[in-house]
Order: structure tokens, then sequence, then C-alpha cells
């Protein structure tokens, strides 16, 4: 995989797991019974397989997720997920990724705004705002950057937010594998992802006291858990055998919050490693309910 592919699964990372990914009381629930809660979250990445002489013999980074917001205001979510990679050449290549979104809390509306960055030089810039025009649900996306476009997307497709409570309903429901179109402004705006999450058993409350310890991680003790493995498909792909673009597998909390990420771009592997977590107090909003 080349050094574009970490680019893009970078962002894509984000916003399907951690949001992607990827919750707590106290904000709006973004659906009955579900209630996404604002952190701030820091994983630490590191290099796990090389596969198919990808050239790559080293990888190591950091990703910070930041979820503000609730259901009655809206979700915001800012992550920075920077990278260095080594090749078989010694060179050391550092890629970083810089997004901002806001989404709509009953899903209507999504805007979007991301950077990438190579060796401190931008190579890419995406913004955008993505709305839901009628009553059938049909999306409008309104491209600014890098250039001005408009597209017309299904109203089968999902916004992140509404992906990932989408995705809670179903490991709840005792549902196997969840089946979803996914827009979240990758590649240049101009991409519907055709995602396909496989679902695990449920893990019960205590289950987090299995894993390492972090600060403030222990809110997550009394919180069920499901094992994901979500792969991101090129559209139109359920007509063929295809592999997925990418994989992403993560543990993921009923508040929406992930640990043990795992991102296979095929090529090579990467895991992330919860190293910090810190909870927002509840919205203004929500204060008020």
């Amino acid at each position: 995989m080349k050094q574009h592919s970490v680019e893009r699964g970078s962002g894509m990372a984000a916003s399907g797991a951690l949001l992607l990914l990827v919750l707590l009381p106290g904000p709006a629930a973004g659906s009955e019974g579900i209630v996404l809660a604002p952190h701030r979250a820091v994983y630490e990445m590191s290099l796990v397989a090389t596969r198919g002489g990808s050239g790559v013999t080293a990888v190591k980074g950091r990703m910070v997720y930041d979820l503000t917001g609730s259901a009655c205001e809206g979700y915001t979510q800012n992550m920075r997920f920077v990278t260095q990679m080594v090749n078989q050449g010694g060179r050391t290549i550092i890629t970083d990724l810089r997004s901002s979104n806001w989404e709509e809390g009953n899903g209507k509306r999504f805007r979007f705004n991301s950077s990438q960055f190579r060796d401190e030089k931008q190579t890419e810039v995406t913004a955008g705002d993505a709305a839901r025009t009628n009553a059938a649900g049909e999306i409008k996306v309104e491209l600014t950057k890098p250039g001005k476009k408009d597209l017309s997307l299904s109203q089968r497709v999902y916004f992140p937010i509404q992906h990932s409570i989408a995705l809670i309903e179903a490991a709840r429901a005792g549902k196997a594998t969840f089946r979803a179109d996914l827009y979240d402004g990758s590649e240049k705006g101009e991409k519907v992802y055709d995602t396909v999450s496989v679902i695990g058993r449920k893990r019960p409350p205590g289950n987090n006291r299995e894993l390492p310890p972090v600060k403030n991680a222990e809110r997550l003790d009394e919180l069920a858990a499901w094992p994901i493995s979500m792969g991101y498909f090129e559209p139109g792909s359920d007509k063929t055998d295809a592999v997925p673009v990418y994989e992403l597998t993560y543990l993921f909390f009923e508040n929406g919050v992930s640990r043990k990420l795992f991102i296979d771009y095929g090529e090579f592997a990467i895991r992330g490693t919860l190293k910090e977590i810190l909870f927002h107090p509840p919205s203004k909003c929500d204060a008020k309910r």
C-alpha cells in the first residue's frame, strides 16, 4: 500500500470507527436509549505487520479524537492523525491528517473540513456541506474545496454519527452484521463507501477491567461492548467478490468509545492503543433536560 493509502486510511479510520467509533450519562440520546458521550481520546499507533513487499519497515504515530455536543445541538468531531513511516530505503515520511466535522443530531445535515500534509507540506484540502433536502431524504452535497462542485447522494446514505448510532442499535438487537453506505467527506468529498460491519458476541459490563488501565477509562467498566470488524468497500462491490479497501477492527462500547483499534490496509496493518481519555461535561442544552 502506497503512502497515499495511509493518508486515506487515516481519515476513514477516525470517521468510521471512532466515530468511528467512534458516550456516557449526561448528553442527549441520539436514538432512544443510546447516548454518545463527548470525550477526547488519544491513541498511540504502531506497526503490527507488513505483507507483499509493501516497502514499509516501521510506522508510529498518534491519533487524537475529540467529540463534543449532543443530539439537541449537534455533534462536533475533531481529529488529528500524525504518522511517521519508514520505507526500505530508510527514508522517513511524516503524514498529518486534520479534520473537523459537525453533524446535526437528527442526521439531516453534515459539514466537513479536512486537510492532509506530507512532510509539513499541504497536499489536499476538502470542505463541504451535505443536507437532506426533501421528505424522501435525498442528499445534496455542496463542495467548496478543492473546488466548487455539487453532488447528489441516495437517501440511504449514513453520515458518521448517524452510522455509529445505527451500529450500536444493531449490536443491541443481536444482529451479526450491519451493512450501510457511509459518507464522511473522504476522497475530496466525492466518495461513498459501502461498509460491512461484522458484530461479535456481546461482552458484558466489566470487560474493560481486563484491558490495560487508562486514567478515566474506569468509567467504561459498567458498560457492555462488542468487537466490531468493519470493511470499507468501493461502491457497487456487492456485485463482485471484492476485498475491502481497508478493514477496521475495534472494541466498541455502547456509549461510542472505542478501544483496541486495528487498521488493516492490506499490505500492512497498524494498531491503536488507548493512552488517554477525558470525558467532557454535559452540554448546556442537555443540562436543561
